[in-house]
């Protein structure tokens, strides 16, 4: 007799890997024990995904749809993906940004199952144990983060788990890794938050942040431990404190499989939409000279890698750093400040000590202005006005998001320049008209990095990661935009097709990889096929036999 705990009710219909709801043929009712469980209409994937849209089209807001989705996953996963890599362009702005700002916002509220892990500072001494309590073993990516950045959110802690879910959602969703290789974990180190830590309904713990030495130690172990229960797997870092990423980063680079997407993902989308400005144009990266608005883990990740970039072209690495300056809430950084960190201090300028941007630009003369402040406005009409006086076509890209912080609008940027300014966002702004002519500014957003690499590396099993890779997924994503679409102003390919233009930035990774010798497979005669070979399908599979 079949105990209650293990009654198919419980088990093949409470399993969202394996369950296909009202898709299972009679053949499979019965030979899954599920016959009279379910209505007698056996439906197609299609039929479901039909129905879902239906659903999805009468929900009011993102939020709404996002909720709806992430409890369809919970269901039934290979139908969520199926809804996902039906239409990229449409889903991924609510699965991920800027729907899952809000997310992060009310994830006290509305939390429904775990999904993941999540571990805590707590569990120090006992993480291999923990981790252990994870199904299966065959785990190729880990995204973990610490919610101690979260978009333009700052410190939310445990209310940022929605974000490694999401960010390993479109793995799959853009460029077909398996889901069943891919972990979300959120590290538990507290939070600097006061306002959560007072709330009843915060899911974290309810204590300040552990300091910089106890997260070492603890993710010391956490790394050690990881890689022995998931053998060869890949940690992503996500939106950790700046000062943390940096360090972690620079802690486990060299001795662990590891990224960070704020890091090098941000950078590398970065120098993607550089690379086709650059093209339209006519000029070369060594000639640039680029400001940023912002001097926390993103801007430093972007422009070091702008100063590798730069030096394949021929700068030297003195000469690649001159070329870039950073601008925070201090002022600019330059070499009389004493509050500069390791980090920082390569790219203080020996100029005098600015604190108004506007008066920065004049001083810098920069043609690529680039904001990671999470400032909102901060690219005044003067700041533009004092690009495009000093510079031809000027490069804008406020990058801050979620919307209310990016440093200004495409269509301040095009007004302000009279549409000569070149633009990429943090999010998808819509289309602008200005003076007859429709501009579509491009969305600089990790999605077109990060899902590539995670399929690159999941096909050649990668010994290492570094920023050759970057630049390398950078220039497959460059390359993919028509000239139809560069006279419109856009720097990006469109999202249309989302797993064919990973698919093409992951074979450019993987050429990047073989050809250096850090695949941990056989180099195939056929590269393209190879990928192609490892794509994640969302279909159903015959559970009778």
């Amino acid at each position: 007799m079949t105990s209650s705990r293990n009654h198919p009710l419980l088990t093949v219909l409470n399993d969202p890997i394996q369950d296909k709801g009202t898709a299972y043929t009679e053949k499979e009712r019965d030979a899954l024990g599920i016959t009279g469980l379910l209505p007698a209409h056996v439906d197609t994937l299609e039929m479901q995904l039909s129905r879902v849209m239906t659903h999805l089209d009468a929900k009011q807001t993102d939020l709404e749809r996002y909720i709806y989705l992430i409890s369809l996953c919970d269901r039934n996963e290979t139908l969520y993906f199926a809804v996902l890599m039906s239409d990229p362009e449409r889903f991924i702005p609510i699965v991920y940004n800027p729907t899952i700002a809000e997310a992060c916002l009310d994830y006290g509220q509305i939390f429904r199952r775990p999904r993941g892990m999540y571990l805590t500072k707590h569990m120090k001494g006992r993480l291999k144990e923990v981790l252990s309590n994870w199904p299966t073993r065959d785990i190729r990516f880990i995204c973990i983060t610490s919610g101690g950045r979260i978009l333009g959110l700052g410190d939310i802690g445990a209310n940022g788990t929605p974000i490694p879910i999401g960010k390993l959602h479109l793995y799959t969703a853009c460029a077909g890794v398996p889901p069943d290789a891919l972990l979300p974990i959120h590290m538990d180190i507290g939070t600097t938050n006061q306002k959560l830590r007072d709330d009843p309904l915060y899911p974290g713990l309810h204590e300040d942040v552990a300091s910089s030495d106890e997260i070492d130690a603890l993710m010391d172990e956490f790394m050690q431990a990881a890689n022995e229960v998931f053998p060869g797997v890949c940690i992503h870092f996500e939106d950790w404190k700046g000062t943390d990423a940096l360090r972690l980063f620079d802690r486990y680079k060299d001795n662990y499989l590891i990224y960070n997407d704020d890091i090098q993902g941000t950078a590398s989308v970065t120098i993607a939409g550089l690379i086709t400005a650059l093209q339209i144009k006519g000029e070369a990266l060594k000639d640039q000279r680029v400001l940023f608005a912002g001097a926390g883990s993103a801007a430093i990740g972007i422009a070091n890698m702008i100063v590798e970039a730069m030096k394949t072209e021929g700068l030297s690495d003195a000469e690649a750093h001159d070329a870039i300056a950073l601008f925070d809430a201090g002022g600019l950084l330059t070499k009389t400040r004493d509050d500069l960190n390791v980090y920082q201090t390569p790219y203080a300028k020996d100029l005098k000590d600015e604190t108004d941007l506007e008066r920065a630009v004049t001083a810098c003369k920069p043609t690529v202005l680039i904001g990671v402040s999470t400032v909102g406005g901060l690219f005044t009409e003067g700041v533009v006005k004092a690009m495009a006086s000093q510079c031809a076509r000027p490069v804008i890209f406020p990058l801050s998001n979620p919307t209310a912080n990016a440093e200004c609008t495409p269509k301040d940027a095009y007004t302000w320049t009279d549409g000569r300014a070149l633009v990429a966002c943090g999010v998808q702004f819509p289309d602008v008209e200005f003076n007859g002519q429709t501009f579509h500014p491009g969305q600089a957003n990790n999605f077109y990095v990060f899902p590539a690499l995670g399929l690159a590396v999941y096909a050649t099993k990668a010994k290492t990661i570094d920023d050759k890779m970057f630049i390398a997924a950078a220039r497959g994503c460059a390359e993919q935009v028509s000239e139809t679409d560069r006279q419109q102003g856009m720097l990006f390919p469109r999202q249309r097709n989302m797993l064919d233009t990973e698919t093409r930035v992951a074979i450019a990774i993987a050429r990047d990889i073989f050809d250096r010798g850090l695949a941990g497979v056989e180099e195939p005669q056929d590269l393209a096929a190879l990928i192609q070979g490892q794509i994640y399908q969302p279909v159903y599979h015959d559970e009778s036999e």
